[in-house]
């Protein structure tokens, strides 16, 4: 691992750092002090900047950072631009081999340029370990410097592991997030349409510009089918019509309002869903309603 110290104010900081990757250090080329990054670009090699002072802005998608002290960024030689340096700032940056932590390509993509914060979880951790090997430099020196640069970089994996599955999840979020919307337009798009007799899979996926089995996977996420959404729908607007008392309308006129193929496949339907008939159902409701209107006006004798 190789510690990189970087300052803006370079009249500060030496341009040729001593030598700490002689046969006297113990911890050979795990640690050595270099005064700023490589222009060119390193592929066989991560780094790591911990921000100590200043203003120091990190772009990342479009969306830009401003780190705090101890706060960590994973990145690239090649890509320095996403680093923004204020006036008199300072990070310190650690060389990784890529190798010691097992990063592909695509992983690397995934991490680079995403600000952790160095007082809480993992952050906090390889914050103040980086920081702590960086100040002491007995640490490079000793045995114990080989060691705790070997455990350094075990936390730098420990982090690189966590970076990869918050942003898995973030995907996962987001994706959700979409389908939610999506599936609330469907929702709406069959609210609408439910009183047409050729509302179809078939007909809700080309609306939305989308194929029939995703269709179906967007409800099966959501624990159903699109066919039972559209029937329980029609079989619930079915229920309140023939149960309103203040009009009497025909089972069948019912049935093809809402979009059923026949009365007699209504009448099925609706028993399996409330145990019942439909008349069943219409002549219940309008006796209950009967019962308490009639009671009315005894309630406000008393």
């Amino acid at each position: 691992m190789t510690l990189t110290l970087m300052s803006r104010a370079h009249e500060r900081v030496p341009r040729q750092a001593p030598d700490l990757t002689s046969p006297s250090s113990r911890s050979g080329g795990l640690v050595q002090m270099l005064s700023e990054m490589p222009e060119t670009n390193d592929r066989t090699h991560v780094y790591l900047g911990v921000h100590v002072r200043g203003p120091v802005t990190v772009v990342h998608e479009r969306a830009e950072t401003l780190l705090e002290p101890s706060d960590l960024v994973f990145c690239d030689p090649a890509r320095r631009h996403l680093l923004r340096f204020g006036e008199d700032c300072q990070m310190i940056f650690f060389r990784v081999p890529r190798c010691y932590l097992g990063l592909t390509e695509s992983e690397l993509n995934r991490v680079l340029g995403v600000p952790v914060r160095g007082r809480e979880g993992i952050g906090a951790l390889a914050s103040e370990f980086l920081t702590a090997l960086a100040d002491k430099a007995e640490f490079r020196r000793s045995t114990i410097g080989d060691r705790r640069a070997r455990t350094a970089v075990q936390l730098l994996s420990v982090l690189v592991m966590e970076l990869l599955e918050a942003e898995t999840a973030d995907a996962a979020d987001d994706a959700l997030g979409a389908s939610n919307e999506m599936l609330s337009r469907i929702h709406a798009h069959i609210e609408e349409h439910l009183m047409d007799p050729d509302l179809s899979p078939e007909s809700i996926a080309r609306a939305h510009h989308i194929s029939v089995r995703y269709l179906q996977k967007l409800f099966q996420n959501d624990g159903s089918t699109v066919t039972q959404w559209v029937r329980q729908r029609r079989l619930e607007s079915c229920r309140f019509e023939l149960g309103r008392s203040d009009r009497r309308i025909t089972m069948a006129a019912v049935a093809h309002r809402w979009g059923f193929s026949s009365p007699s496949h209504f009448s099925r339907t609706f028993r399996g869903a409330y145990g019942m008939s439909p008349s069943e159902w219409q002549a219940l409701a309008t006796s209950a309603f009967a019962a308490t209107t009639a009671g009315a006006p005894d309630e406000r004798r008393r």
